[in-house]
């Protein structure tokens, strides 16, 4: 048991790291491919930030899992709205532009909504092509705002992050000298595909031990699902709330939590679907009305004032414990 333990935490480290290498590596070769910053912003990172959940419920699926990949995307939907958005809360007070409120969150909600249903109904190869339809619609429409306007924050933002050192400086002869950076530029498709290995790899080691520690302990993968897995995946995000919470970016943060519910709902079922060798049935629905709830409710408390205050995150952290006994139940 405990050696399963370890090699699980292990698969979770290896699927951190290679996660970060992967967004990293596909976002500055996208950049030097010269594909329009706010696409490389909108699909390689936002998509590529949920990784560990599309890839660790794509293996789980494919396996035949399929309570511990519904799990996973349920639990980390729940997540993210209430203990991640309660825990920035606190740290500081949130403070968000009503564009991300009306735009990108209310388009957010209506995609755990609608996974929330078909996953109650049961997955498909139909529902999963609904899902993917459902999905580009979406990313058109983020694309189509993150591009309204000259030089976007999102645009500003992308260049930054791929070619952060990337200056060059000049040499006594006036003469541009490259900087190690751009000389190890070729070696971004690597880093690329070693991420995209590294991830897969980890999400094998983290799934399959998930499942073995299920089957020891006599609990429902769906439970292992929705807590150890959903948990582990949704690490990564928690830390990036906190460190953007500190820094007064709480625009970035709210956009990056309800992104990760977008695409987890959408890409996420969708490749739940598809992978699944004979379909998924359907979730209880208990687990679909707390996830959807907690996106509707941490939505409305955004949208009163634009803002979330240390009260109003404590409730959503309170609310997260509350559910716990419920999704344990089902």
């Amino acid at each position: 048991m405990i050696f399963r333990i370890l090699l699980a935490v292990a698969g979770l480290l290896l699927l951190t790291v290679a996660a970060d290498h992967l967004v990293l590596g596909a976002s500055r070769l996208a950049h030097r491919l010269r594909i329009r910053p706010v696409v490389v912003g909108v699909v390689v990172i936002g998509l590529g930030t949920s990784a560990p959940e599309l890839l660790v419920s794509g293996v789980a699926a494919a396996r035949g899992d399929t309570s511990i990949a519904l799990g996973n995307i349920a639990g980390s939907n729940i997540l993210n709205l209430t203990m991640v958005l309660g825990v920035a809360a606190l740290v500081a007070k949130v403070t968000v532009k009503s564009t991300v409120i009306y735009r990108e969150a209310r388009l957010a909600v209506g995609a755990v909504l609608l996974f929330g249903l078909l996953a109650w109904t049961g997955l498909t190869v139909v529902t999963g092509a609904v899902l993917l339809v459902a999905a580009a619609g979406a990313l058109w429409l983020l694309i189509r705002w993150a591009g309204e306007g000259e030089a976007t924050p999102l645009a500003r933002d992308v260049v930054e992050h791929v070619e952060g050192e990337n200056v060059a400086v000049v040499a006594p002869a006036g003469r541009a000298e490259p900087t190690q950076r751009q000389r190890l530029a070729r070696w971004e498709p690597v880093r690329t595909v070693l991420g995209l290995v590294g991830v897969l790899a980890g999400a094998q080691l983290l799934v399959v031990n998930a499942a073995a520690i299920a089957t020891d302990l006599g609990v429902p993968q769906l439970i292992i699902g929705m807590t150890l897995v959903a948990v582990g995946t949704s690490l990564p995000e928690l830390v990036t709330t906190i460190q953007a919470q500190r820094q007064g970016e709480s625009d970035l943060l709210v956009g990056n939590l309800f992104g990760s519910n977008l695409f987890n709902s959408l890409v996420g079922g969708a490749v739940i679907a598809l992978a699944a060798p004979s379909g998924v049935p359907g979730t209880s629905v208990a687990l679909v009305l707390v996830m959807g709830l907690a996106a509707v409710a941490a939505w409305i408390l955004l949208r009163r004032s634009y803002s979330l205050t240390r009260p109003e995150g404590s409730v959503l952290l309170a609310a997260y414990v509350l559910t716990i006994p419920l999704l344990l139940s089902t």
